[in-house]
C-alpha cells in the first residue's frame, strides 16, 4: 500500500505527460521569438525553462525533467524535421539532468531563496556542461572555432560571451523571475488536479540526497555519455536522423501545428486528471 508521500504510477505518468506538453507548447513559441543583435551580442530566447522547473519542484523532479526532454525532443525536434540523429543525446541529458537536481534542491516550494538557487542551478548546469563540450570539441579538432566578430579568437572566451548571455536573458528574465512568480501562486493549488497533497505532506529532497555519492556519480557517466555522443555525431557518426525537406516549404505552419498537437496533448490531460479527481473526490464522501 502507498504511503501518503508517495505517488503512484498514473500521477507519475500525469507528471510526465504535463511536463512533455507544456515545455513542447513552450518550445515553439522560442522557435517564433525573434533574436536581437547589439554588436557581437546576440540576444536569443533559448528556452523557457522554468515550465519543466515549476513542475519539477512543485511534483516529481525525475519525472518533470524528462517529460520536459521529451517534449522538446517529439514537438520541438521530430514534427518540426530537426531531429539530429545521435547528436540530440547530449541535449537530452544535459538538459534532464539540470532539470532533475534544480528541482532536488527545493524542498520549500514557498522559499524564494530556495527557488532562486533552484532557477540559477538549472539554467548553469545545462550551459556550462554544453560550454564544457564545445571547448573540448574544438580542443581535440573535432570541430573548428567559429570566430565571433568583434570577439577575440579565442573559444573560452567566446563561451564564456554566450554562456553570461543566456545566463541573463533566459536564466533571469525567463526562468527566474517566472519560477518566482508561478511556484508560489501555484503551490497547493495545482495538486489536486493530479489527486495529490501539497509537497509539504510528501518527502523533502535533503541537500544529503542531492550530493549523495550515487547521483554523482550516474551524473557523471551520463555527461561522458552526452559528451560521447556529441563527438561521434560531430565526426559524422551519426544515424536517426530526421530532417525531411518538405517541412521547410510549410514554414512557420509547421511550429503552429506542432504547438496544436502539443495542446491537445495538454487539454486531453488535464480533462482526464479533473475528472479523475472529481471520481475520488465523490467516492470519499461516500464512504
Amino acid at each position: 500500500m502507498l504511503s501518503r508521500n508517495e505517488m503512484t504510477s498514473s500521477q507519475k505518468l500525469m507528471v510526465f505527460i504535463l511536463a512533455m506538453s507544456l515545455y513542447g507548447i513552450s518550445n515553439m513559441f522560442t522557435e517564433l521569438i525573434p533574436s536581437v543583435k547589439l554588436g557581437f551580442i546576440e540576444l536569443k530566447v533559448e528556452y523557457f525553462m522554468f515550465v519543466p522547473l515549476t513542475l519539477a519542484i512543485l511534483f516529481n523532479p525525475l519525472y518533470a525533467a524528462l517529460g520536459a526532454s521529451f517534449g522538446e525532443v517529439i514537438f520541438g525536434e521530430l514534427l518540426l524535421g530537426q531531429f539530429g540523429g545521435l547528436g540530440e543525446v547530449e541535449k537530452f541529458i544535459e538538459f534532464s539532468l539540470a532539470v532533475y537536481i534544480a528541482g532536488l534542491l527545493v524542498s520549500n516550494p514557498s522559499n524564494r531563496r530556495q527557488l532562486a538557487l533552484a532557477a540559477y542551478v538549472a539554467i548553469g548546469i545545462d550551459q556550462l556542461l554544453s560550454v564544457i563540450v564545445d571547448i573540448a570539441k574544438v580542443g581535440f579538432g573535432i570541430e573548428d572555432l567559429e570566430a565571433v566578430p568583434g570577439l577575440p579568437e579565442s573559444i573560452f572566451v567566446i563561451e564564456g560571451v554566450n554562456f553570461l548571455n543566456t545566463m541573463i536573458v533566459s536564466g533571469t528574465l525567463f526562468t527566474l523571475l517566472p519560477t518566482l512568480y508561478l511556484v508560489p501562486r501555484l503551490y497547493g493549488k495545482i495538486e489536486p488536479l493530479l489527486g495529490m497533497k501539497p509537497r509539504e505532506t510528501r518527502v523533502k529532497a535533503s541537500f544529503g540526497e542531492f550530493a549523495s555519492p550515487r547521483l554523482m556519480l550516474l551524473s557523471i557517466l551520463f555527461i561522458l555519455i552526452a559528451g560521447t555522443a556529441e563527438f561521434m555525431s560531430e565526426a559524422d557518426i551519426n544515424f536517426a536522423v530526421w530532417e525531411p525537406e518538405f517541412v521547410e516549404q510549410y514554414g512557420n505552419g509547421v511550429v503552429w501545428a506542432s504547438i496544436g498537437a502539443a495542446a491537445l496533448v495538454l487539454v486531453a490531460t488535464l480533462i482526464f486528471s479533473i475528472r479523475r479527481s472529481a471520481r475520488k473526490a465523490t467516492h470519499a464522501r461516500k464512504l
